[in-house]
């Protein structure tokens, strides 16, 4: 293990992350709330721990192996996170504990959108858009837009960017791994600025309009206010946010390939994105004919409104809320909730298992079957018309595998924290999944479970943004042989 450039890197790392802490400091000049001292603090500490950690391997010239890229990945965005709660720490109108900034921070940046803090409509300016920031910059993964910096600093990204796309989809765009970092980038901004501006003709001001695209084209779910998207009661602003929801779940490459060629039909020649349209609209259907059925709403029009966002923010995994769901007849929150599990589309900024994953399964159990009935029948599982390789399909079962594993391991550690069954099964599923918003207790926010089961959820957090195996492989004796 060439722990040199692991440091060298992580300095590096760190003082580029400090300059995102500048931002801030011009919105609270803007709305002058005193607050700017705390990112002035903030910026000063981040920047002098990597310049701490760079100086004396400023000179190392090591080569950077797929080890050292799993390692900086991990480490970097725990470190990040321990860095980021500066502000929240300092802030004197948060008076936030340890545990409550660490895991304010983890789940900005992991894209979770869970939150211990309430009040949000009476916070400084300055608070709230660094929190939608710290999700806009999770989105894409600090590591992706590291990998098209740090070549010119001297260190190559190519372990960076195997190790921070640990999922299916690692097709690059360009020929040059750092080309492809910067394309994704220039998507995600793009995204970023047409969601602002349409955010802001649907009816919000500049402020929100900007704080909340970075939330919804990172499919985060932090927003500005405790009602969510609901304080704007906007019809309007919910369908700009199914929209682009519904397009940052879909798998970056795809965006890249169809503006390349020019030619809307090229998502709809993507097994993965027929499959996450079927189940978005399957769930959509059946939820909004639930909630008329039953009477919850008496319009047609309200169930699908309310059916639509809901069904879009949980699938994807981002965890806005337009009205509180977890009061609605009981089958159906818990159908969302198993709705996050799927996810939004591999190569996306999303979470849960990823849809492309439960088609390949879906396609196993097919052939289980048809093996059963025909033996001595070859029997090969195609996606996009191509066949799937033996190691795609043994990796999907390993993430599986995994992901069962420690769900289980989660939850059961949850309880052992106090947290009762059902609250303890949906934290662990929002966590894993980068959802946000879960059931019981953990429906609103998180302020009122314990600190061990807040820690317990920041690792959930992390281990879901890095899709288990980057995180897991760290666990084995084989990583750390010399």
């Amino acid at each position: 293990m060439q722990l040199s450039i692991v440091f060298k890197t992580i300095g590096l790392l760190l003082m580029i992350f400090s300059l995102t802490q500048l931002p801030p400091i011009l919105v609270d000049y803007i709305y002058a709330q005193n607050e700017y001292m705390s990112f002035v603090s903030a910026f000063s500490l981040t920047f002098v721990s990597g310049f701490i950690l760079w100086l004396p391997f400023r000179k190392s010239t090591k080569d950077f192996r797929i080890r050292e890229g799993v390692l900086v990945v991990v480490s970097f965005w725990f470190v990040l996170s321990l860095f980021a709660t500066t502000p929240f720490l300092l802030s004197e109108s948060l008076r936030m504990s340890f545990s409550d900034a660490f895991f304010e921070s983890m789940s900005g940046l992991t894209t979770t959108g869970a939150t211990v803090l309430s009040g949000l409509d009476d916070l400084p300016m300055a608070i709230l858009y660094y929190r939608q920031q710290l999700q806009w910059l999770g989105g894409m993964g600090i590591i992706v837009l590291a990998v098209a910096i740090l070549p010119m600093l001297g260190v190559g990204g190519m372990e960076l960017y195997h190790a921070e796309s640990s999922g299916i989809s690692k097709d690059r765009l360009t020929p040059k791994v750092t080309q492809t970092a910067k394309a994704l980038w220039k998507i995600y901004i793009g995204f970023t600025i047409a969601c602002a501006v349409a955010y802001y003709l649907a009816g919000m001001d500049a402020f929100d309009a900007i704080g909340h695209s970075f939330s919804t084209v990172a499919i985060g779910g932090f927003s500005t206010h405790d009602l969510s998207i609901g304080y704007f009661d906007s019809s309007a602003i919910e369908l700009v946010a199914v929209i682009f929801m519904l397009l940052a779940g879909v798998n970056f490459s795809l965006h890249f390939f169809a503006w390349q060629k020019k030619n809307v039909m090229t998502y709809f020649k993507d097994s993965e994105f027929k499959t996450y349209l079927l189940i978005l609209s399957t769930t959509i259907v059946f939820i909004s004919v639930d909630l008329f059925e039953s009477g919850y709403y008496q319009t047609w029009f309200e169930s699908f409104r309310y059916g639509i966002f809901q069904t879009v923010s949980i699938a994807t995994t981002t965890g806005f809320a337009s009205v509180n769901y977890s009061l609605w007849p009981a089958l159906l929150p818990v159908l969302l909730i198993f709705a996050s599990f799927l996810g939004a589309s591999a190569g996306s900024t999303g979470g849960g298992i990823k849809v492309v994953r439960v088609l390949l399964m879906f396609k196993l159990a097919m052939k289980g079957i048809k093996t059963f009935i025909h033996p001595s029948a070859y029997i090969s599982i195609k996606l996009n018309q191509k066949s799937v390789s033996e190691n795609v399909l043994m990796s999907v079962w390993g993430f599986f595998s995994l992901y069962v594993m420690a769900f289980v391991v989660i939850m059961i550690a949850l309880m052992f924290t106090g947290l009762d069954q059902v609250s303890s099964f949906s934290a662990t599923a929002a966590s894993m999944n980068n959802l946000g918003p879960g059931l019981g207790e953990v429906a609103e926010n998180y302020a009122s479970i314990s600190d061990s089961a807040k820690w317990v959820l920041s690792f959930s957090m992390l281990l879901g943004r890095l899709e288990i195996l980057t995180l897991m492989v760290l666990l084995h004796k084989a990583f750390w042989r010399f």
